[in-house]
């Protein structure tokens, strides 16, 4: 084999390792340490939960339902926020006491208004419109 064969099969092989790399970078599994206690709710009829489904002073988190936390910081007041913290874009991870909480770095929001309560984050979670119909709840 030449020299300039040789050199084409050893750089299509490292192409092809540079490549299967990165793809493997970009995968959607969330074993990267962003964790969250999620549900994937009624995302196909466009229903997320139930007023039920929703503790008052608490939550649920929905990643299949357009990523996305929901929230009852008083009884019969409902809430959503981005369920994608703005410090790194972890999932948050649970939502307890009033707070929506991220595990990765610590971060803490309010689970009334996605307001820090606690950093690293600087950054509060984007709200989200609610439809409630009946006892159904869904992103509007």
């Amino acid at each position: 084999m030449s020299d300039t064969t040789r050199r084409a099969v050893l750089a299509g092989a490292a192409g092809i390792t540079a490549v299967t790399a990165l793809a493997a970078c970009g995968d959607d599994s969330d074993d990267s340490g962003k964790t969250g206690d999620s549900s994937t709710g009624g995302a196909a009829s466009g229903v997320l939960a139930t007023k039920a489904d929703i503790p008052v002073g608490g939550g649920k988190i929905f990643k299949d339902g357009g990523g996305v936390v929901v929230t009852q910081p008083e009884a019969g007041q409902y809430k959503a926020f981005s369920s994608i913290c703005t410090h790194q874009s972890c999932v948050v991870s649970d939502v307890s006491a009033g707070a929506i909480n991220c595990r990765c770095h610590g971060s803490v929001f309010s689970a009334a208004d996605g307001s820090v309560k606690n950093g690293p984050a600087t950054k509060g979670l984007a709200e989200k419109t609610l439809k409630i119909d009946g006892d159904n709840i869904s992103l509007a």
